[in-house]
């Protein structure tokens, strides 16, 4: 199809069909298709919106832009998607626990940018762990374990990096189709029969309101039960952050104390919400969980006694520093995006995709809402590189946790659950 038919159709508001959006998504890919050609589409995409058979075509073509994983016949293949937050290492947990409950996990995971975690990031720390495994060492990890972590390859979607990179350079990031197509083109391509969204509302969410959440959330189900995936989708609660440890090395350490079943009570209910087994609670209790991931960590190069030797994780070194509470009272609120500026500033995370991170800071959050606090009382601890931002990252958390004269009750962690009945 000439490009700028398709422009012209859509200028128009005409229904795309597949075989338009098909050639669209091809030509982006491989060039016929000019960057303010597809920038044009972008925007009208942004204007307009895609009707749910159009989102459908439009992920089945992002998804078949590149490879396809397939996996031999065997225990059904799962994975989990979050919009984003902080101190969310739920992956890290989840990927060994359901792999110990009898599934084949086959995560690829991305990057930390702007304030939000990055999967990658976090299991980095870890001396040695590979996120670049090819497709045959995928197979083998997966074999050999029943999960792996890693990046995605060049090959799985590859309409999808430069559509994305588009979006963001025209301002039309904040766009269902587009955000709905990015995420289920690179599931699709992992060859996964089952996905549990995790979708996130708040001040340290993407979505920051319930009602957008929801409203991606449906539109996230809808589309993938379309294109043959078993989903549903939680909204969650991001107004505060997610366990204690907000940064990499320190949300590992966080992550392996889940695995071993200890860990904070909002990570563990959270992690169990999503897997929404029966079985769970008590494979996490039992630590067996944890003896997976560290099978997966050695499979994918990963040195497993800095695990249990929190030292040898990357980024030690890192200098302390505790922030107390200014008053007495109840802690009313300790604000998501607050706490994330003081990682981000820190050094744990990055503005641009190839911009490092420093895996030994971030912050340790005492505070929880609720919680009757003494004048004095330790409220964070920063892991800072030799003072380096440390005033900012002071501010931002004097700022976020706020201490009131009563009692305060957090709003629910798990706010709705949507299921495909619910969306067809």
């Amino acid at each position: 199809m000439d490009p700028h038919e398709l422009l012209y159709s859509m200028r128009a508001d005409e229904t795309q069909t597949d075989e338009a959006i098909r050639a669209f998504v091809d030509g982006v890919v491989d060039g016929t298709v000019t960057r303010p050609q597809a920038a044009s589409w972008i925007t009208h995409v942004y204007r307009r919106g895609l009707s749910d058979a159009e989102t459908v075509a439009l992920t089945r073509a992002m998804t078949a832009s590149g490879t396809v994983l397939s996996w031999p016949d065997g225990p059904t293949l799962a994975d989990k998607h979050s919009t984003g937050g902080v101190g969310d290492k739920v992956s890290l947990i989840l990927a060994p626990l359901w792999a110990e409950l009898g599934y084949r996990v086959p995560m690829l995971s991305g990057r930390g940018l702007g304030h939000t975690g990055g999967t990658l990031d976090k299991l980095e720390s870890i001396p040695g762990f590979r996120t670049d495994l090819d497709e045959d060492a995928l197979r083998a990890v997966l074999a050999d374990t029943g999960c792996f972590i890693s990046g995605q390859t060049e090959r799985i979607a590859p309409a999808d990096r430069i559509l994305y990179a588009l979006r963001n350079e025209v301002c039309c990031v904040e766009s269902n189709p587009l955000i709905v197509g990015s995420i289920l083109s690179k599931k699709l391509a992992e060859g996964v029969q089952r996905l549990v969204l995790d979708v996130k509302t708040g001040s340290g969410a993407f979505m920051q309101t319930e009602e957008a959440a929801v409203a991606l959330a449906v539109d996230l189900v809808r589309v993938a039960v379309g294109a043959g995936l078993d989903c549903e989708a939680c909204i969650t609660a991001m107004d505060r952050p997610l366990g204690q440890a907000v940064g990499n090395a320190v949300e590992v350490v966080e992550s392996v104390a889940t695995l071993q079943g200890d860990g904070p009570e909002d990570l563990r209910a959270l992690v169990l919400a999503l897997t929404d087994d029966p079985r769970a609670a008590e494979v996490l209790r039992s630590g067996r969980a944890y003896e997976r991931f560290a099978r997966m960590v050695a499979a994918q190069g990963g040195d497993t006694r800095a695990l249990e030797k929190p030292k040898k994780l990357a980024g030690r070194g890192a200098s302390e520093a505790v922030m107390v509470a200014e008053r007495s009272g109840w802690v009313q609120a300790v604000d998501a995006r607050g706490i994330a500026d003081a990682a981000f500033v820190l050094g744990a995370g990055r503005i641009r995709s190839d911009d490092p991170v420093d895996p030994g800071v971030g912050l340790w959050v005492h505070a929880e809402i609720g919680q009757p606090v003494a004048e004095g009382q330790p409220i964070a601890t920063l892991l800072h590189r030799d003072g380096k931002n440390l005033a900012r990252a002071f501010a931002s958390v004097k700022a976020a946790v706020v201490i009131g004269d009563s009692p305060a009750t957090a709003t629910p962690l798990v706010r709705r659950r949507i299921r495909a009945a619910d969306v067809l």
